[in-house]
């Protein structure tokens, strides 16, 4: 490993709009990987241009095989997690490097404070933790097609949350929201059709419904105005779609049983 203290890992497709600036966030660490899968509006371009190591693997296999991808490149001791449309703060910043001058072998999580339409959603309540910091040599693989996670050699070490947030851009117009609900949905049925879950019209409105009142009235959403409106109702879609997905796309089955 040498010097290489720290690795920031980002996870690519057609990001053109945002990698600049997530790719600036980063620039503290020793080493930024870009693994992408297969981006034809100049992603890769940009993030060579801007110090970036770009590998490519466009066949996709979901999001936990992209991240086992990435983790095989890193030198670094530590591995931090970003996706392209989050920024690291400066406060993140002086967190993430007190950790890695520690050299303590723990999982550290983070809080996202979201940014939907141009309008910090300040006023919401976060969702809980996501865990983005780890030592390499802590992981055995990723798991998971979507909403993944690691799974560590040592199951028992101790979770930490840093105080600063990441920012996240999750939302930035309708259309590219409609896009990543088109992904989502999918990937989510899959996940669901591989364990063998049930899909349904009804079933789609009771998950929806309740993730429209947990974050909407819950965690504050209504506080945000229409931006907060918008996120909360967008996700709430997701979850409709992918039990009506379950049900009525056959294709998502038959990948399913592929898969298996």
């Amino acid at each position: 490993m040498g010097n290489i203290k720290l690795s920031i890992g980002i996870l690519t497709l057609n990001e053109s709009r945002r990698i600049e600036n997530c790719i600036r966030s980063a620039k503290f660490a020793d080493q930024i990987i870009v693994v992408d899968s297969g981006s034809t509006d100049g992603t890769q371009e940009l993030a060579l241009a801007l110090g970036a190591e770009v590998h490519e693997y466009p066949d996709w296999k979901g999001f936990g095989a992209q991240r086992n991808r990435l983790l095989e490149h890193v030198r670094g001791e530590y591995i931090f997690f970003l996706d392209a449309d989050e920024e690291i703060t400066p406060a993140l910043q002086a967190e993430i490097e007190a950790v890695v001058a520690s050299g303590s072998n723990e999982i550290w999580e983070v809080l996202w404070n979201q940014v939907a339409f141009g309008k910090p959603l300040t006023r919401m309540k976060t969702t809980g933790g996501i865990q983005r910091m780890f030592k390499r040599s802590s992981i055995r693989e990723y798991a998971g097609l979507v909403h993944e996670h690691a799974e560590m050699l040592d199951p028992n070490l101790p979770v930490r949350t840093f105080r600063a947030r990441l920012m996240h851009y999750s939302r930035e117009s309708i259309y590219e929201s409609l896009n990543k609900l088109a992904q989502y949905t999918q990937l989510g049925a899959l996940k669901r059709a591989q364990a063998g879950k049930r899909g349904g019209v009804f079933r789609g409105m009771g998950s929806g419904l309740a993730i429209f009142i947990r974050l909407y009235i819950f965690r504050r959403g209504f506080l945000c105005g229409s931006e907060g409106f918008l996120f909360c109702f967008l996700v709430s879609l997701e979850c409709f779609f992918r039990y009506a997905a379950l049900a009525y796309d056959k294709n998502i089955h038959v990948e399913a049983k592929a898969r298996r």
